[in-house]
């Protein structure tokens, strides 16, 4: 299972107010300050009830590590946009790396056909009729 979707299922709201107090060790008013402040955005049911997912259980927990530390909620939402940024350049990092990778084997595939042809006589043919020869895949 990839990475991703594997994080999918953490962003499933789950928990309500009481719980997500209770897993925090924040007394819910506090949640709704979070919330209120943008540091924190639970899902809602059908009936508008807050829901916290795993992921906003963790960031709570952060969220309440760095304010423990005396770093103030300015700070926090700081820290918290440049771990998110963080996190969204490391995913383009990985999918560059992917892209790279592939373009990489593509490149050394397509060296290894000019090399090919370049050792087959053309006798008026095109290099890709030629290739196919080599290939077996036609006249």
């Amino acid at each position: 299972m990839s990475e991703r979707r594997r994080d999918e299922g953490r962003d499933k709201p789950l928990y309500m107010i009481s719980v997500a107090a209770e897993l925090t060790g924040m007394h819910p008013q506090t949640l709704r300050v979070y919330e209120q402040k943008g540091l924190v955005t639970p899902g809602r049911s059908r009936g508008n009830t807050r829901l916290y997912s795993q992921s906003d259980i963790d960031r709570l927990n952060l969220i309440s590590q760095l304010t423990d530390e005396g770093i103030n909620l300015a700070g926090v939402i700081r820290i918290l946009d440049m771990r998110e940024r963080t996190e969204e350049l490391e995913e383009e990092i990985d999918d560059l790396r992917l892209e790279l990778r592939r373009l990489t084997d593509e490149v050394r595939e397509l060296r290894m056909q000019k090399r090919i042809t370049s050792l087959a006589p053309y006798e008026g043919s095109s290099p890709d009729q030629v290739m196919r020869r080599l290939l077996g895949e036609g006249a």
